[in-house]
């Protein structure tokens, strides 16, 4: 999908003011030589930014317009270094509200629901972001946060919650709570709205099938506002993003030159009106494609398929790349498993192990299922893990994002 002479005209107003700014970020489009643009090509020639060019510029160092209209700051996690910290004015909080009403809109939500928000506030983009788009909406917010699961049932219950938001990880755990105290016919959820990690089909099914609830993925990142620059339709063909807010492209995450529709690549994202930290070719390291052609729907809006994972997230061991996506891919082939798996990847006796944590009911032999697990990850990807079955609710479920791989070579 190409970048149109409006979306141009937009990004031209961007880099103008990054530079005029003198931000971190405008002087480096500055030295790049970065000026006006005419064409599609002179915005491929436009420099990538990173998040680690981004932590360079901590604290402030990203904001571009004047701080007394700076009215909130928002965070990335930092675990693995600095945080990159995130300016907004008035105007970028009130888009981002438009954009998630826009959200809640597609998935089908009106003011007359009860949404239960149960991702983290503060300096996390999850909490606010989505309370924000529904009193925009004009909906009855809940806002619980995370944890507290039997605070969270009791509310749930007694407000009569119609929609639930949530990470796919707590989103599964409240489920099986749900199922295992037998409540599900007192309560009135009738959608979630699920964010902030990849999830996958087996998981979908699962959740889905304990509550009877339809889902809708809500994709987004604190550099880029938060969640709600895009979600899926009723149909479920993609979701749906703002181009209006927001400039998309896909490029090979190796010769870094745009693929063409329908094509897997990873996700860059440029801001159009944003004023107090715009970004230009934002590298996500997120792996998706942009689907053509139109959605059932009839919106016009584009679409970008499901987030299959991370170009960062590959493991290289014995040789070979592995991503998670692949072994969940094998897994969902495995009907007796649940949703949940865990690798875990050591170094033992001079060479690397992989070990994978799998779920089962009780009924099946768990032996034979390990070697079966074990023989069709060989022949698909190259190596044999070592397989462990466990029961069903054994392995760790999370109130926020559940660590699946555990990389212990460099632990």
């Amino acid at each position: 999908m190409q970048i149109s002479k409006t979306q141009i005209e937009l990004v031209n107003k961007q880099i103008e003011a990054l530079v005029s700014a003198g931000s971190f970020y405008g002087k480096k489009l500055a030295e790049a030589g970065a000026g006006r643009i005419e064409t599609p090509e002179d915005f491929e020639a436009l420099p990538f930014s990173e998040k680690a060019d981004l932590r360079e510029a901590y604290p402030l160092g990203l904001m571009t317009a004047p701080e007394d209209k700076i009215v909130r700051i928002h965070s990335s996690s930092g675990t693995t270094g600095l945080p990159v910290i995130i300016p907004y004015t008035a105007k970028d909080v009130d888009d981002w509200g438009e954009m998630f009403k826009r959200c809640y809109e597609f998935a089908g939500i009106t003011e007359k629901d009860r949404i239960q928000i149960t991702p983290g506030y503060g300096l996390w983009t999850a909490g606010i972001g989505f309370q924000n788009g529904a009193e925009k909406l004009g909906a009855m917010v809940i806002p619980m946060g995370p944890g507290n699961t039997e605070k969270q049932l009791k509310m749930m219950v007694d407000m009569g919650s119609t929609v639930l938001c949530a990470t796919s990880s707590y989103a599964l755990l409240l489920a099986e709570e749900i199922e295992k105290r037998g409540i599900g016919d007192q309560i009135k959820l009738k959608k979630g709205v699920i964010g902030s990690e990849r999830w996958g089909e087996k998981t979908r099914k699962r959740i889905a099938g304990i509550l009877g609830i339809e889902l809708y993925d809500i994709y987004g990142l604190t550099e880029i506002y938060g969640p709600g620059i895009g979600i899926n339709c009723k149909y479920d063909t993609g979701m749906h993003y703002w181009d209006d807010y927001l400039y998309i492209e896909i490029i090979d995450p190796v010769t870094l030159k745009p693929v063409s529709d329908g094509e897997m690549g990873e996700v860059v994202i440029t801001t159009l009106v944003k004023e107090g930290a715009p970004l230009i070719r934002y590298r996500t390291h997120d792996l998706s494609r942009i689907i053509p052609g139109e959605c059932p729907c009839g919106s016009k809006f584009p679409r970008l398929d499901t987030i299959m994972g991370r170009s960062d997230d590959m493991i290289k061991i014995k040789g070979v790349n592995v991503f998670p996506s692949q072994i969940e891919e094998i897994l969902a082939s495995f009907p007796e498993v649940s949703s949940e798996y865990q690798i875990r990847i050591s170094h033992l006796d001079g060479k690397d192990t992989m070990r994978l944590y799998v779920e089962t009911n009780g009924h099946v032999d768990f032996l034979d299922l390990a070697d079966r697990i074990a023989t069709t990850v060989k022949s698909r990807i190259g190596f044999t893990p070592l397989v462990k079955v466990v029961e069903i609710g054994l392995l760790p479920r999370s109130e926020k994002k559940t660590k699946r791989v555990i990389d212990e070579r460099y632990e």
